[in-house]
């Protein structure tokens, strides 16, 4: 997710390189999406996915517009051309699973489920997501046809779902796909510098990385990092796996551009936290510990809010 459009511009090489490595590594599963780099992601995977073809599954997303006066569009028309952009852009004639975006609020989800049921009848894609969704919203799709995930930020800073998501996702048999599962770098050994942000990184825009909120929340960020370091382990292998213990059906989706923390994010999904364990971390880090808000006023526009 990191390659292209969230943290600042990649270079493509060295990106479809990291990616080589990791999928070398066991990593089985590309997520992306047709407005990060404003198409630029899904071209860059394209060569890689030939490369690789048959090793792994892919996902991509669409709903998104990046037209101010209209933001966010599922209509059927608007999805269809969207998926065939996508196909051609990955040099692929199927993608494994397709992400409704984001919500466009004044359509009923219902009718957004109905288009893209017609496209997995087709055999564009193989299964349907939905993205920053409420549980209310997974009901209704569900309603219609099988939702097989539901994407939504997850960490030990962005706890939310824990509000009725990942009991609503397995109710009806839907993985939930925790985004930013390392807090957008927050449990990486060297959290980031907010006054050091490349141009382009949306993380300039987030309250929680705004100077008086961060230096409220890197203390604790620090002793969560001190902790795991006394476990032997990395802080983002530690997030990983807390992330992965919380239930069957989560599954975290990391991203990173550097190989080093995609080993660690290896071990991660390879470590088994103790009920001590667990208990240390919410000591250090419960629920709603951070500081500001996950967005700010304009990406606050999509994802659904509930509870």
């Amino acid at each position: 997710m990191n390659f292209q459009g969230t943290y600042g511009a990649a270079d493509a090489a060295e990106s479809q390189r990291v990616i080589d490595a990791c999928i070398d590594m066991g990593i089985d599963h590309i997520d992306t999406s047709d407005v990060y780099g404003a198409g630029g992601a899904e071209e860059m995977l394209a060569p890689v996915l030939a490369r690789h073809r048959g090793r792994v599954t892919i996902a991509s997303k669409a709903g998104i517009t990046r037209n101010p006066d209209h933001p966010f569009d599922n209509s059927p028309a608007y999805l269809r051309a969207a998926l065939e952009r996508s196909l051609h852009r990955m040099g692929v004639e199927r993608i494994d699973l397709y992400y409704l975006h984001r919500r466009e609020a004044a359509r009923p989800v219902e009718e957004a489920m109905e288009a893209l049921l017609r496209l997995r009848d087709e055999g564009k894609i193989g299964a349907i997501g939905l993205s920053e969704v409420a549980p209310s919203t997974l009901e209704r799709a569900c309603a219609v046809g099988p939702v097989a995930a539901v994407q939504s930020e997850y960490s030990l800073w962005s706890r939310q779902v824990e509000l009725g998501m990942v009991d609503a996702c397995a109710r009806h048999g839907a993985a939930l796909v925790a985004f930013s599962p390392v807090g957008r770098g927050v449990f990486a050994d060297v959290p980031p510098d907010p006054a050091g942000f490349a141009p382009g990184d949306l993380r300039a825009g987030m309250p929680r990385f705004q100077t008086d909120t961060w230096a409220r929340n890197l203390p604790r960020l620090r002793a969560f990092a001190d902790w795991s370091r006394d476990q032997g382990e990395s802080p983002a292998a530690v997030a990983i796996a807390w992330v992965l213990s919380r239930a069957p059906h989560v599954i975290a989706l990391p991203g990173s551009r550097s190989l080093e923390h995609w080993r660690q994010i290896a071990r991660g999904a390879g470590l088994s936290l103790s009920a001590d364990q667990l208990a240390r971390i919410d000591a250090i880090l419960p629920a709603g510990w951070a500081h500001g808000a996950r967005y700010g006023t304009a990406m606050a526009q999509g994802p659904e809010g509930w509870a």
